[in-house]
C-alpha cells in the first residue's frame, strides 16, 4: 500500500483530503499513522497490508499488550504476538479494592513501565501495577472539551486521578487542577506525569482520601470511580450555583444522586452519557450533575 505518514493526531485534519484513498484503511503503529493515498498521489512509503485482526480483544499501552476478561488460550496469545509484535502481555484478572489495584499475570514477554502517548499527551506507568482505562478516551476528551468550552481558568477537582486520565487532559484545556489519589503507586505516576507534560503549574496533586482532601469550591468536580455515587454528599460541600458533577456508576444512579442533592439543600438538572458496555445488560455511564 502506498501511504504518506503522518501523526496519528492529525488524522482528523487530513480525511477529507483529495489525495486520500478511501478504499483502503489506515495503518496505525502507535503515533504514527500512514494514510492511503491515490494512484498518481506521491507518497513516502510503501507499506505492506496486514490482515483483519480477528482474534481476542487487548488494547496497547504503550508497547505492552492488555487482556482483560477470560484468561487468553496459547492461539489467542499467538495471534496479538503475530499482529501488533509487543513487547509483552499482560492479563487483567481483576482490579481490588478502592485503590483499584489490578491483579494481573505476565503471558508473555516483558512488560514493566511504558511511556503511553494519547490525544497527544505521555503517560508513564507500568501496568502490571496501576490501571488504565483505554475505554475512557472519548470520555476524557468530552470533559477536556467541557472545560475548554467553559469560562476558562476552571478550579476543578479530579477526585479519583489515578496516574492523570482526566486530570492531564483537563489541565491541557486551561483548567487549574486538584488531583487526589489513594493509590500511593498511582500517586506516584500521577506526580511523574504531571512533571512530563509540564502542568505543575497548573495541578496541584494531594495523595490520600479524596473525601477528606477537598477544599474550597470547585466549578467542576470530575468523580471517575464506580463507588462515586455513595461520595456525592461530600463534594455537594465544595460547590456552587452552575457547579457540575461528573459522576461515573455502573448503571443509571439518577435517583440516589437526586436524594443527596435534595439532602443537601440543592437542585439540579441531570444528563446522562453512555461512555462503554460494562458487562451484558449494564453500561459504564456518567451523570453530568449541573448545579441550579
Amino acid at each position: 500500500m502506498r501511504a504518506r505518514k503522518i501523526a496519528r493526531e492529525q488524522l482528523g485534519t487530513v480525511s477529507g483530503e483529495d489525495w486520500v484513498d478511501p478504499s483502503r484503511g489506515v495503518f496505525v503503529d502507535g503515533d504514527v499513522a500512514w494514510v492511503p493515498v491515490k494512484p498518481d498521489e506521491p507518497c513516502d512509503a510503501e507499506v505492506r497490508e496486514r490482515s483483519p485482526y480477528t482474534g481476542k480483544g487487548y488494547y496497547m499501552v504503550g508497547d505492552v499488550a492488555v487482556i482483560h476478561g477470560d484468561k487468553p488460550s496459547g492461539a489467542a496469545l499467538d495471534a496479538i504476538i503475530g499482529f501488533r509484535h509487543p513487547r509483552g502481555i499482560v492479563w487483567i484478572e481483576s482490579l481490588r479494592d478502592i485503590t483499584r489495584t489490578p491483579h494481573t499475570e505476565l503471558l508473555w514477554g516483558a512488560a514493566g513501565v511504558v511511556r503511553h502517548k494519547e490525544s497527544g499527551y505521555t503517560y508513564i506507568l507500568d501496568p502490571q501495577k496501576v490501571m488504565f482505562s483505554m475505554g475512557n478516551r472519548n470520555e476524557k476528551m468530552r470533559i477536556a472539551d467541557l472545560v475548554r468550552a467553559g469560562t476558562g481558568n476552571e478550579h476543578v477537582a479530579d477526585m479519583f486521578a489515578g496516574i492523570g486520565y482526566f486530570t492531564i487532559p483537563m489541565a491541557g484545556a486551561g483548567a487549574r487542577v486538584h488531583a487526589m489519589e489513594i493509590n500511593p503507586v498511582a500517586f506516584g505516576y500521577l506526580e511523574q506525569n504531571i512533571r512530563e507534560n509540564q502542568f505543575s503549574d497548573r495541578i496541584t496533586a494531594t495523595p490520600g482520601d479524596c473525601r477528606k482532601s477537598l477544599t474550597g469550591t470547585y466549578d467542576r468536580i470530575v468523580m471517575g470511580h464506580f463507588d462515586a455515587v455513595s461520595m456525592v454528599a461530600d463534594a455537594l460541600r465544595h460547590v456552587r450555583h452552575g457547579s457540575t458533577l461528573h459522576v461515573h456508576s455502573i448503571g443509571l444512579a439518577e435517583v440516589p444522586i437526586r436524594e443527596q442533592l435534595e439532602g443537601a439543600g440543592f437542585s439540579g438538572t441531570i444528563q446522562v452519557h453512555k461512555v462503554k458496555k460494562y458487562r451484558p445488560h449494564a453500561w459504564h455511564v456518567v451523570q453530568d450533575v449541573t448545579i441550579a
